[in-house]
């Protein structure tokens, strides 16, 4: 069973969580989710952590 991406910094910002990146929706409904509709918010948390990773400035200290 997938787990909960919960880091216990629960705090809501733009309609999301800004500790595990859920909405409220998601955190409202996790524990009625089958494994598999769990298992596409993990992969889209995923997704959205890998985009906002690649979109920070890079500092080159030369």
């Amino acid at each position: 069973m997938a787990e909960s991406p919960c880091v216990k910094v629960c705090k809501i910002e733009n309609g999301a969580c800004v500790g595990c990146g859920r909405t409220l929706e998601e955190i409202a409904q996790w524990s009625k989710m089958s494994n598999a509709e769990r298992q596409r918010v993990l992969d889209r948390l995923a997704a959205a952590s890998a985009v906002s990773a690649a979109a920070k400035p890079v500092s080159l200290d030369i």
